[in-house]
């Protein structure tokens, strides 16, 4: 597959997409939806899941995808951790506070990063 990454951060970049809107809608192809659908899927996570506090929305939207392309719980939970485990191990973090560094005050990686990451890691999935 051809990367969609730089497409992907440049929907977060614009500023029309949240970070799961941004994974959603740049592979909606793949998860067999329209850009319509993909844009309400991913409403509800952004800000880590509305308020920081949870998994990064590009992670989230990079789930959603793989859930919907490949169609098998099991494929999908395997290769949803293994999208987890190297993203933590490039950014430090999968939660949307700790990247944004709310506590800490350094900012791991910046969203549309994160975006770019998330669409990597889906892509080798794919």
């Amino acid at each position: 597959m051809e990367t969609r990454k730089a497409e992907a951060a440049e929907k977060k970049r614009c500023g029309r997409y949240n970070c799961a809107q941004a994974v959603i809608c740049t592979y909606c192809d793949k998860a067999g939806i329209d850009e319509d659908t993909a844009l309400n899927i991913g409403n509800a996570f952004a800000a880590g899941m509305g308020n920081m506090e949870g998994t990064c929305g590009a992670l989230v939207g990079a789930g959603v995808v793989l859930g919907l392309a490949k169609k098998d719980r099991a494929a999908a939970a395997r290769e949803m951790r293994q999208i987890m485990s190297k993203f933590q191990q490039r950014n430090g973090a999968t939660q949307c506070k700790l990247l944004k560094g709310m506590d800490s005050g350094k900012v791991l990686r910046e969203c549309p990063d994160c975006v770019a990451d998330a669409a990597e890691f889906l892509e080798e999935a794919l």
